[in-house]
């Protein structure tokens, strides 16, 4: 199954399966020989956090490689600028007037502190392929909000 991200994010997870490879395991690896190097192990802190650790490490590592076979990177606008798509960014208006500004984005790069929100979110899902002008009924865990659209842009996949 493929999975829809953003080149930014891809090039993020890249970048950390990087460090991870060359930076990262390799001073775990160093920390761990050293630890085995003083002898018995069953009682060495330092060894047994550090095999642990390179667990981790290695798991971190298998997951990244398996989650980047599986990328499709959206690179490219949509046809209809004007209707929500992956990668959009929307400015909201909520009953009250308040303003939010949401981007939709893939699951490993979603980010609330920066409205970033998940392609699988309920509220993507209630905003995909709506336009902008409309009003939209979503479900948020205060209950349901109408939000009105009022700006939909792709313009170099930055802010509205």
């Amino acid at each position: 199954m493929k999975v829809y991200i953003t080149p930014e994010g891809a090039r993020t997870l890249r970048d950390e399966l990087t460090h991870i490879w060359k930076v990262m395991r390799p001073e775990t690896t160093k920390i761990v020989s050293a630890a085995a190097a003083l002898g018995d192990r069953s009682e060495n802190a330092d060894y047994i956090y550090g095999k642990k650790r390179l667990r981790e490490i290695d798991k971190r590592i298998r997951y990244l490689t398996k989650r980047l076979d599986n990328l499709e990177i959206v690179d490219r606008k949509p046809p209809d600028q004007e209707a929500i798509y992956f990668g959009a960014w929307i400015k909201l208006e909520d009953e009250t007037g308040s303003p939010k500004e949401i981007r939709i984005v893939g699951a490993d790069e979603f980010d609330l502190a920066r409205g970033w929100i998940s392609l699988d979110s309920p509220v993507s899902k209630a905003l995909l392929g709506k336009r902008k002008g409309d009003d939209v009924v979503i479900n948020t865990p205060e209950g349901k909000q109408e939000w009105y659209i009022e700006d939909v842009s792709y313009d170099d996949w930055g802010q509205v």
